[in-house]
């Protein structure tokens, strides 16, 4: 990797683990084991650009997020935000980076506190990192409602008093009120119709090319996530299997999961969803407290070999800033 495209790198993450631990007993407990949400990622995510992670429910997606941003302490591996290690860094020093790294929760709900108004929900930022305050603070409140498309003179409204889709842009103005850098996406549209996800995605493109903003935008809809992202990374129980550009993947896509996944994207096309094979994939989702020994996908893989049983597949560079981990490339 050249010095250019090194310097052209926001995000780092090596061998990210978080391993939440199983304790048992009352009055003395002791570890038993481990649900292994994130085991060994290794990606990148350039200045501007947005990385769509994707994968099945659990797989730790959102986990994923989290430990980037330190809300979980990762059990192993290093997170290196503008060259610097967050996972070693002191909470001082940590609370002033965190200004420049925010989250848009996936529950619109329950992301909100019922008891605060949104004037003060989007304010709070403001205060903790002493931006602004008084009179400068209320008007920096209105502009960022604005901003998502919200009336300015919601402020002494309660969250009850709002929809889905309009709790969701609170939630987006929070996030934009320290001017961040670096934005986790994670879930923000899936509790939402259909309709209004469209205009929460124009919402975040706008605002990723007013601001310069990155994003990790993760997500089950892979519909969505071939619209916004510019490279995407699928996910598999705690492992990324596939990463690639967007338009590299959808159209050859590598790993067998990746192609189960996409087989099930419905196509308007009579003729071409006629025509292509659907991939059903057998059984369920091992557990993270005990995967399989080789490659994690062994126990659902159509194309299963005896390797796959006993070792863990590299992640292999295919060319082209396409990278996968399956033997049947070796």
């Amino acid at each position: 990797m050249t010095n250019t495209a090194q310097n052209d790198i926001l995000l780092e993450v090596k061998n990210l683990k978080m391993h939440f631990p199983i304790t048992k007993g009352i009055v003395i407990q002791r570890t038993v084991g481990a649900v292994k949400a994130v085991d060994g990622l290794n990606f990148f995510i350039r200045r501007g650009e947005t990385l769509g992670l994707v994968g099945e429910s659990g797989c730790g997606k959102s986990t994923t997020g989290r430990s980037i941003l330190q809300l979980y302490k990762p059990t192993a591996g290093q997170v290196i935000f503008k060259g610097e290690e967050l996972t070693k860094m002191k909470r001082g020093h940590l609370r002033a980076m965190r200004r420049q790294m925010q989250i848009i929760f996936q529950d619109p709900y329950a992301s909100l506190n019922p008891r605060m108004t949104v004037g003060a929900i989007i304010g709070e930022p403001l205060e903790i990192h002493h931006l602004a305050a008084g009179k400068e603070k209320r008007e920096r409140v209105q502009q960022l409602l604005r901003q998502v498309g919200l009336n300015p003179y919601f402020v002494n409204r309660y969250p009850h008093e709002f929809s889905g889709g309009q709790r969701q842009r609170i939630g987006v103005a929070r996030a934009l009120a320290v001017n961040p850098e670096f934005i986790v996406c994670d879930e923000p549209i899936s509790a939402l119709d259909v309709s209004i996800q469209a205009q929460i995605i124009n919402l975040l493109e706008e605002l990723q090319g007013e601001y310069s903003l990155t994003y990790l935008f993760i997500a089950h809809d892979l519909s969505v996530v071939r619209h916004i992202s510019d490279r995407v990374a699928v996910m598999y129980l705690g492992k990324i299997v596939e990463l690639a550009n967007r338009d590299e993947l959808y159209e050859n896509p590598q790993h067998p999961y990746t192609q189960a996944l996409l087989s099930a994207v419905p196509i308007p096309d009579p003729v071409v969803e006629e025509r292509r094979q659907r991939i059903i994939l057998q059984g369920d989702v091992p557990s993270p407290v005990n995967p399989p020994k080789g490659c994690n996908f062994v126990t659902r893989c159509p194309r299963a070999m005896d390797i796959c049983h006993e070792k863990e597949p590299p992640f292999r560079d295919m060319g082209g800033d396409h990278y996968t981990a399956c033997w049947l490339y070796e």
